[in-house]
């Protein structure tokens, strides 16, 4: 018996591709035979460019145009950068330099004897302290003083004696200003005086100075009478403890006597003497706080025109 031969049995749409070579000039349902086909039909020239273009191709070089787009982006990012460091730099604050913080610093407190109220320089009541060794006692004793009056501004030479003048002439100084205080048992008498010097000045350098032109215990102070108080009598006589210290560009000086007519010296009593000086000191120091107070460093908030 003659077998017959078996179906064909193939994935759906592969059965042009699972036949054998065709005759030589047998023609099937696609068309006449064609020289140089191979098995299914498929040219051999173009099999071998269709596999060749399928093989994996190595990195491509970058063109001209891809090196041009990677310059203009490197340019616009340069801009953005440069645009974000001045909008920064306009908004941050302003940072000075050690010389300038300096300068703007004695610019600030240089024109504190202007901008402060008189009575915020020379307060209406000032406290000082009696030491204890002066007491005889473990503690020491606090007083206020009462001020009296608050002078006019006026020239250096009209608040101090004739060298302490002379030795302020020679730094610059520009203004001084006064004012009188009682004690507060109302027998002594003060005043303190307040020499304004060029910004940027070494008042406490000028104060070791001006102290040294004193030939007497009064020290280099004009005293700045006040009619109708207790300090009215209070001259160039009454004086008798002075104190000096230096504020910035201020150097601050005070004198201290009775409000009476006592001659006698005031070191005769060692209780009397050391209120006395306290009286003086405590002005000068309560002066001294407030002018010679430091400044905040300057710093600019960086807006148009800062």
């Amino acid at each position: 018996m003659t077998s017959q031969p078996e179906p064909h049995q193939g994935w759906p749409g592969s059965a042009d591709l699972d036949r054998g070579p065709v005759a030589p000039g047998f023609r099937s349902a696609g068309g006449p035979a064609q020289a140089g086909r191979g098995a299914g039909g498929l040219d051999a020239g173009n099999w071998v460019a269709d596999q060749r273009s399928e093989q994996p191709r190595g990195p491509r070089r970058p063109g001209l145009r891809g090196i041009a787009f990677a310059l203009v982006l490197a340019v616009g990012l340069a801009g953005l950068l440069g645009a974000a460091v001045g909008v920064a730099h306009r908004l941050l604050p302003r940072r000075f330099t050690a010389a300038q913080q300096r300068q703007i610093i004695g610019w600030e407190m240089e024109r504190r004897w202007r901008v402060l109220p008189a009575g915020k320089i020379f307060p209406a009541s000032v406290p000082y302290t009696v030491p204890a060794a002066a007491l005889d006692g473990p503690d020491s004793l606090t007083l206020q003083a009462q001020r009296l009056a608050i002078s006019p501004a006026e020239s250096c030479s009209a608040a101090v004696l004739g060298p302490a003048a002379a030795v302020l002439d020679s730094h610059g100084c520009s203004t001084a200003l006064r004012a009188t205080y009682v004690d507060a048992s109302g027998s002594m008498v003060a005043t303190v005086v307040v020499a304004v010097l060029p910004a940027g000045t070494a008042a406490s350098s000028v104060a070791s100075v001006l102290a040294s032109t004193a030939t007497e215990p009064g020290g280099p102070a004009q005293t700045f009478s006040v009619a109708g108080t207790s300090a009215a009598g209070f001259g160039d006589g009454e004086r008798q403890v002075s104190d000096v210290a230096g504020a910035g560009p201020y150097v601050i000086v005070s004198t201290a006597g009775f409000t009476d007519d006592r001659r006698e010296q005031v070191t005769a009593d060692d209780y009397v003497h050391a209120e006395m000086t306290s009286l003086a000191q405590g002005l000068v120091r309560s002066a001294e706080l407030v002018l010679g107070a430091r400044p905040r460093p300057p710093t600019c908030p960086g807006a148009p025109g800062c």
